[in-house]
């Protein structure tokens, strides 16, 4: 098989390792297991909750074992381990095929730095004990291998017909100047790309916090249009070592304040991204890039329809966790259609 090919089926793999990846963490999160192994990379000193089970050594760690929540967090790292052996792979066939060009040495070494903090960041996750800021820059950087992954995947040539298609389709288009519908299109879904990425930043420090059950209403908030909030607090990045985070430490206030704010930044980022989709659908000339618009379109329905969801339905954990899921999933289609926007 040729090393295009290998390097394709590693890259699509990774995609979709990846996305475990993400959602696992999310259902970590969500199901308070964060610190369910102490330790890092092993729990309780074992390869395994089960092998910790009957070791005597988990005596000496001051927090007991609860085999459940130990094995979501390991089924995590077990996922994680099985993505970093999928980006090793790739960076190893980049390498070997370097003079082939087919992915830049400069892309397969940011993937794999990428990872490598990624892992940092989950080994602090543990030992600095939840803090905010860190498992929200973990959800960030998982978020961001799973980018440069889908972004490969779209980069690498499918087909003959695929890659006449990337290169030649949009190319042609483009090349009105900067009144090209094309060009038009692909800044219009840069500016909503960067809205989408505040607005996971602002979800995932809502997460951390433990401030998605400070507004139970909607649309109102604690049945009011703008209840008792505190900024000063809310953002906060740091609070010091030695604090356990699990359940979160801010006051009420600084909670509804970080709540209100990621749905201020939903309703910025849906509209940045449907105003980017139906520029697509409705100009002429787009019409290879319509059906990445509708999924963009779609991905962002259903997400929305999941928070309000989620909200009124009291937070499940199946919903909560396809929070993270679907955030992912507009994050692709988001991309697929820069991606597709971009080629020359």
């Amino acid at each position: 098989m040729p090393v295009a090919r290998w390097m394709r089926l590693l890259a699509i793999t990774g995609v979709l390792v990846c996305f475990l990846v993400v959602v696992l963490g999310a259902y970590v999160r969500l199901t308070a297991a964060g610190l369910g192994c102490p330790d890092w990379p092993g729990c309780y000193g074992e390869l395994t909750p089960s092998a910790a089970e009957h070791s005597p050594g988990v005596a000496s760690y001051s927090r007991p074992l609860d085999v459940p929540k130990a094995w979501h967090e390991m089924i995590h790292r077990y996922a994680v381990g099985t993505l970093s052996l999928v980006v090793l792979a790739l960076v190893a066939l980049a390498i070997r095929s370097r003079r082939q060009r087919i992915v830049s040495l400069a892309f397969a070494f940011t993937l794999l730095a990428v990872l490598v903090v990624q892992a940092l960041l989950g080994m602090l996750t543990v030992t600095w004990q939840l803090n905010p800021l860190i498992v929200t820059l973990h959800l960030l950087l998982g978020l961001t291998t799973l980018a440069l992954l889908w972004w490969l995947t779209l980069s690498l040539p499918m087909s003959s017909t695929w890659g006449a298609s990337a290169r030649h389709g949009p190319g042609h288009s483009i090349s009105g100047g900067a009144a090209s519908p094309f060009t038009s299109a692909y800044r219009l879904t840069l500016v909503g790309l960067a809205a989408l990425i505040v607005q996971i930043a602002l979800g995932g420090w809502t997460s951390t916090n433990y401030a998605a059950i400070a507004c139970p209403d909607f649309p109102t908030c604690q049945n009011a249009w703008w209840p008792l909030t505190d900024y000063r607090h809310a953002f906060a990045l740091w609070h010091g070592l030695g604090t356990n985070y699990e359940g979160g430490v801010l006051a009420g206030p600084a909670r509804v304040a970080i709540h209100l704010t990621h749905r201020l930044g939903a309703l910025v980022a849906a509209t940045a991204l449907t105003l980017a989709a139906v520029f697509v659908l409705r100009r002429r000339g787009l019409a290879a890039a319509r059906p990445r618009a509708v999924l963009v379109l779609a991905a962002l329905g259903l997400q929305l329809v999941i928070g309000v969801s989620m909200v009124l339905k009291g937070f499940p954990l199946l919903l909560a966790t396809a929070h993270t899921a679907g955030a992912a999933l507009l994050l692709l289609a988001t991309l697929a259609l820069l991606r597709l926007l971009s080629a020359r």
